[in-house]
């Protein structure tokens, strides 16, 4: 909710909020319900450092509209224009790409918009940051996606990416432009833009004719991969494009147990990043498998120099699991 809050004081003048639930367990939409009909408010003490993106609170009630999947994904009740905020239930986890293609099928149903904004749940904007990614992103048509400045949710002066990254396709390795820079450092955006190779998914905009040519996410990774995946698919007609002033503070990793520490990587980050890793190598460039199974063996000699023993055993199981089927992992 401290996320809708954010997101509804910002200064761009035509949009609509839609929320998809991926399967949560603890009755998130109904707290959010409860927060847009004005009873509950998002909680912040007065000395959390971005209280003033998201306090005092937007008025209330906010219109809202909830759907399960098969409605939403039918455009919902077509003729309401005024709801601003739209809340989905999509009955189970779908995975990063499932869960934000059920509202994009929502979007494109309707087909009453001209640009799609993806926004992790686990962010803070500021008043400004959406129009500055429309301002970017309607420079050019060929622009197929646009990215944010992501900082840090809890050290907001450090940067966690440039709008997007750079992806090592011989060794399966992608790391964000302008990691754990200076957010004072000045930023060098046309530098950025010829050095991304996909946009970081926490916050990107896309415009609907990317949509329409290139078709939704990937839903084959599940967890990470998938911006990579899209803009591969992408790259013969669209750009990729940044937007320096669009600011963003998100908690990294904070579904999936990712975070900015690979020591505290879980489980759970491990195997996805390891399985998508695989996924993607073998769907676009197959002939450098030999090489990222290369650095895979780094990987497991680093696990064994963490003792993380289970680990080692996971990851050679998913090597010669050739068809990559997502395993339980429980016990690892």
């Amino acid at each position: 909710m401290i996320c809708l809050e954010s997101v509804f004081r910002n200064d761009y003048p035509h949009y609509k909020v839609v929320v998809c639930d991926n399967g949560s367990k603890d009755n998130s939409l109904s707290y959010i319900k409860s927060w847009a009909d004005g009873m509950l408010d998002a909680f912040s003490t007065p000395e959390f450092h971005l209280r003033n993106y998201m306090f005092p609170p937007v008025p209330k009630p906010i219109k809202f509209k909830d759907y399960n999947k098969s409605a939403a994904e039918m455009g919902g009740d077509i003729g309401d224009k005024e709801s601003k905020l739209i809340l989905i239930q999509t009955d189970d986890n779908l995975g990063f790409a499932g869960g934000n293609n059920v509202g994009l099928r929502y979007a494109l149903s309707r087909g009453d918009f001209e640009y799609v904004w993806l926004l992790n749940n686990d962010t803070i904007i500021r008043p400004d940051t959406l129009s500055h990614l429309v301002k970017r992103i309607g420079k050019s048509n060929d622009i197929g996606m646009c990215g944010s400045t992501l900082l840090y949710y809890d050290k907001q002066h450090i940067i966690q990416a440039y709008g997007g990254g750079i992806y090592n396709k011989w060794f399966g390795f992608s790391r964000h432009i302008g990691a754990f820079n200076d957010f004072n450092k000045p930023i060098d955006q046309k530098s950025v833009e010829t050095k991304m190779d996909y946009v970081v998914g926490s916050s990107m905009i896309i415009p609907k004719k990317f949509l329409e040519d290139v078709g939704l996410m990937s839903e084959e990774y599940f967890l990470y991969f998938e911006e990579i995946d899209w803009a591969t698919r992408a790259k013969k007609n669209y750009t990729l494009a940044y937007a320096p002033e669009s600011i963003v503070y998100h908690k990294e990793g904070i579904s999936s147990g990712a975070g900015n520490n690979p020591k505290q990587k879980s489980a759970y980050s491990d195997y996805f990043f390891i399985r998508s890793r695989l996924l993607y190598t073998r769907k676009f460039y197959p002939f450098v498998l030999p090489t990222v199974y290369l650095g895979l063996l780094l990987t497991i000699f680093n696990r064994i120099v963490r003792r993380q023993y289970k680990r080692v055993v996971m990851i050679i199981k998913i090597i010669f699991n050739r068809d990559y089927k997502i395993n339980s992992l429980k016990k690892y």
